[in-house]
């Protein structure tokens, strides 16, 4: 029943839209980029005229530690990227390209330029309406000295009528929290670790419960200082090995982005697609891996960008354009660019072919694509080849061309499938369990599969350690967006009981079967989106006239005077 009810509400939340030939674009996507498309115009494509304050701002020359707030400009862009650069990064662009082929990319590229906008409005807003809990500066206060996000704005902005709407969006939010923004996260880990070195996941998970659990007890004050350490490390480490293997690909970069930009508009679909030529194909995973990978419009990063210490909200504003550009347009670019300059993606690999996991069935077009089916009864299969014109058995929603009986690929099966009764029989009535088959791989194993083929051993060592610091970090950031819901809604007194319940949640993540956690997640995060893009274009024209107050008057210059006689004071 509860499968039931959360199929029904992910269908209304992520799947009801305009139908548009055989394609539907969801209702959320039109809003996220709809709202795009409106912010940009309306601050004059500001996520290209003020990018360089962006990064101005981030350096730290402008910051003055005597303005209110808990963390610097540079502390507050590292918690926020360490909630958005994550598992998106590696297996959010890999799913993209399986299905929507390399002009998936463009797309993507397109969400983030948009999502700058979007994101520079939402933290202009949350600083703007951002409520200062306590004037007491001491460092050792966990519980933070003040609190933002949409929930603020929306009650400030719009008014004490839509405050049930507010309250809406910290519910569901901090149930986000506990659900994608750590649960899953911990199973991620407890999953790889188990599957890499046999460590039994309650061990993992006890493991990263205390680590979670030593960082968050500390407030946004030592989130801060951590994910001022780990989001650099982490990023750069991959980053860095992506540009080695694109590097010694250098003569695969420009055909691969005059491939990205061909097949963006004229596509023939990702190895998965539903057609060739489906341009709606292509551009809808792009939009969709693009928007859950820099969060833009969802409200969660304005949380952590409230808490920078500084008293001109446009300030940072202009620090958060760099999310997106550094998330998507550099990060998800370089997971885009291993996978298609080694040709991974359209590679096959010998491949355990157990039933369920990742096996699926499919029929095939005129074309040869694959569209999805219903679980046959039986699949006849002759020397290996599956019986034409019926259901195909398929590995990622790609009908694996030959059936075999061995790892090695050399013993063609003949025989029936049954996928009902969870195996298969040979022609001399043998039971067998498990087949072997060339499958073509999708998401994280196919990023690692990619830096394998580039760097090795070492590689496939680069995508597991991101994972794991992607999925920590993700866990550690998301945890202050909860309890800053969990403050608007019940005060101070409830934000240790909401650290103490999202460890215990981290910790069941790691050893259960998170399926239909992450589903609700997803649509819990869903239902926050809308109110707050509402919330968004309403206030549009208080970003506008903060935006104009604040570079003409140019506060950074007495600010930048402000931090050098700060630092030359402490000096001595």
């Amino acid at each position: 029943m509860l499968e039931t009810i959360v199929s029904r509400l992910d269908y209304f939340v992520w799947q009801l839209g305009v139908p548009v030939g055989d394609q539907t674009i969801p209702f959320i996507v039109i809003a996220l980029l709809g709202t795009g498309v409106f912010m940009t115009l309306r601050l004059g494509f500001i996520q290209i005229r003020r990018l360089p304050h962006g990064i101005g701002v981030t350096s730290g020359k402008y910051d003055d530690p005597n303005e209110p707030g808990d963390v610097s400009h540079f502390q507050a862009l590292t918690t926020a990227l360490s909630a958005t650069v994550g598992i998106g990064n590696i297996a959010g662009v890999a799913a993209a390209i399986h299905w929507g082929g390399p002009g998936a990319l463009f797309w993507m590229w397109i969400t983030a330029f948009l999502g700058m906008a979007v994101k520079f409005s939402e933290v202009t807003l949350a600083q703007h309406y951002r409520q200062i809990e306590s004037e007491d500066k001491d460092p050792t206060a966990w519980e933070g000295s003040v609190s933002g996000g949409p929930m603020y704005y929306i009650e400030k902005g719009l008014g004490k009528k839509w405050k049930p709407v507010a309250f809406f969006f910290a519910f569901a939010l901090m149930c986000t929290s506990f659900l994608t923004g750590n649960a899953v996260q911990a199973n991620t880990v407890a999953d790889t670790m188990f599957a890499e070195f046999g460590i039994a996941t309650w061990v993992t998970g006890i493991v990263t419960a205390t680590i979670v659990a030593f960082v968050i007890l500390g407030g946004i004050r030592r989130i801060g200082k951590v994910t001022g350490i780990l989001a650099p490390v982490m990023a750069g480490v991959y980053v860095i090995g992506a540009l080695l293997i694109v590097l010694s690909n250098y003569d695969q970069v420009i055909p691969t982005f005059g491939l990205i930009f061909r097949e963006a508009f004229n596509p023939s679909a990702g190895i998965a697609g539903t057609g060739v030529g489906a341009f709606l194909v292509t551009l809808m995973w792009g939009v969709r891996r693009g928007l859950f990978s820099n969060e833009a419009g969802q409200g969660s990063a304005p949380i952590a960008h409230a808490a920078a210490k500084t008293d001109e909200p446009v300030s940072e504003g202009a620090v958060a354009l760099l999310e997106p550009f550094i998330d998507t347009i550099i990060i998800c670019t370089m997971t885009g660019l291993v996978i298609l300059t080694t040709g991974v993606w359209k590679d096959t690999v010998p491949t355990l072919l157990s039933f369920g996991g990742d096996i699926s069935y499919v029929s095939l077009d005129a074309h040869g694509a694959s569209i999805p089916t219903d679980e046959p009864e039986r699949i006849e299969v002759q020397n290996g080849i599956q019986a034409v014109g019926g259901p195909q058995l398929a590995w990622h929603e790609v009908a694996v061309g030959t059936i075999y009986m061995d790892p090695d690929l050399t013993l063609p099966f003949s025989g029936e499938l049954l996928p009902a009764e969870g195996h298969a029989m040979s022609l001399n009535g043998q039971k067998i369990e498990a087949l072997w088959g060339p499958a073509v791989e999708s998401g994280a194993p196919l990023t690692k599969l990619a830096f394998e083929k580039g760097l090795g051993q070492f590689g496939g060592f680069i995508v597991l350690f991101s994972v794991l610091l992607f999925a920590i970090s993700t866990a550690i950031s998301w945890s202050y967006y909860g309890d800053r819901c969990a403050n608007y809604m019940l005060g101070a007194k409830a934000i240790l009981p909401f650290k103490m319940v999202f460890v215990l949640m981290h910790f069941t993540g790691a050893v259960l079967n998170l399926a239909t956690v992450w589903a609700l997640g997803d649509i819990a995060l869903g239902f926050v989106t809308f109110p707050n893009l509402v919330a968004l274009v309403m206030l549009s024209g208080v970003v506008v006239k903060l935006t104009k107050s604040y570079f003409e008057r140019k506060p950074w210059i007495q600010n930048a005077e402000d931090h050098k006689r700060w630092v030359a004071e402490h000096k001595k």
